[in-house]
């Protein structure tokens, strides 16, 4: 059987698909979005849609597949089978796409097409991940849950061990080397800490062996495939920018050390995330949305009566830049109160997410 054939026998119409925010609902599109963030299963669920004869399925990242062979045979097996769809998966646009109905393409390059849509794919938001959750639990339980274990669509319904094994066998996946894995486990360890690059250079220095070089030009190829995000302070791009994990549960996969505040922090960044493009921070304030004069600190024990003077300082804040809401994003506890005509809302972070 040639892998063209192979290929071509695919069948997906019987997997287990629950819905995401994000469909494919153009006949060309550019799927890109972090490695394990549900990108492959999105476009099962659109195979859903053909016969299994009328698509072709094709994973680069697949040994068995001889590239050398698909590229030479590719466009005329699409035509002698009629296909209506071909879905290349893991390419890197390095042969002509033949002409087709409908071609679904995955890749990690950062490449736009004349006549293609893109979308970019994150992990699961807390909406999804309870529609994911088959354990029946209460919400508490499974915010719990994904607090500890984070948001791949993979590790929703396994046990916490394996979870484990999940996260390490993902940072192996992402790098290129043991130097990009230690890279990389240095940013994770810094979520939701003011650090620059060159304090994270100087500290893993000391530790391995790495030019400097090296570790920037792997920085940037982190936060080019939103792997990690650093974030501006607002209106001051030279001070120090705050770094974010596209699955907070990376942390306490690479280290046993507690850092609760850290995880909560970068749980709320992944659902703001798909809702705004300009996210800042300012002193005292995790996220600024400057379009809807919108503030979000995480305090995840909140007491409003313990922590009068670090409420001064958020005020502070709050009344320089002219802020409309603000929210302080909790575990459990749940309060509202005002200062000055500001409603501040104090919300457990499911009942947060969900509204």
């Amino acid at each position: 059987m040639t892998t063209l054939e192979f290929c071509h026998e695919l069948e997906f119409s019987k997997i287990n698909f629950i819905e995401r925010k994000i469909k494919i609902n153009h006949p060309r599109t550019i799927i890109t979005g972090p490695p394990k963030s549900g990108k492959s299963f999105l476009i099962f669920d659109y195979l859903s849609n053909y016969n299994q004869e009328d698509y072709i399925y094709i994973d680069f990242s697949d040994y068995r597949n001889e590239k050398d062979e698909i590229e030479k045979n590719l466009e005329e097996y699409v035509f002698r089978n009629k296909i209506k769809v071909i879905v290349l998966e893991n390419f890197e646009f390095d042969f002509k796409i033949p002409f087709c109905e409908s071609v679904i393409i995955s890749t990690k390059l950062d490449t736009t097409l004349k006549g293609y849509k893109k979308l970019f794919l994150t992990p699961l938001d807390f909406e999804e991940y309870l529609l994911h959750d088959k354990k029946n639990q209460n919400i508490t339980q499974t915010f719990n849950n994904y607090l500890k274990n984070g948001n791949l669509p993979g590790v929703v319904n396994i046990d916490e061990i394996h979870t484990f094994n999940r996260l390490h066998d993902l940072i192996i996946l992402i790098n290129k080397d043991k130097t990009s894995q230690e890279i990389l486990k240095i940013l994770f360890l810094n979520i939701d800490e003011k650090k620059s690059l060159n304090q994270l250079y100087l500290a893993l220095k000391n530790k391995i062996k790495i030019s400097k070089d090296k570790f920037y030009e792997e920085c940037k190829y982190f936060e080019k495939n939103k792997i990690v995000y650093f974030i501006e302070k607002y209106e001051q791009k030279k001070a120090t920018k705050k770094i974010y994990s596209y699955n907070p549960a990376f942390l306490s996969a690479i280290t046993h050390k507690k850092k609760f505040k850290n995880e909560l922090t970068n749980i709320i960044f992944c659902e703001l995330i798909n809702k705004y493009k300009d996210i800042y921070y300012l002193d005292y304030i995790d996220f600024f949305i400057p379009s809807k004069k919108l503030a979000i600190v995480s305090i995840p024990f909140f007491n409003s009566f313990m922590m009068q003077s670090q409420l001064k300082k958020i005020y502070k804040i709050v009344d320089e830049y002219k802020i409309k809401e603000l929210f302080i994003i909790t575990v459990s506890n749940d309060e509202q109160f005002f200062h000055q005509n500001i409603e501040v809302n104090v919300l457990p972070f499911y009942e947060w997410s969900l509204s």
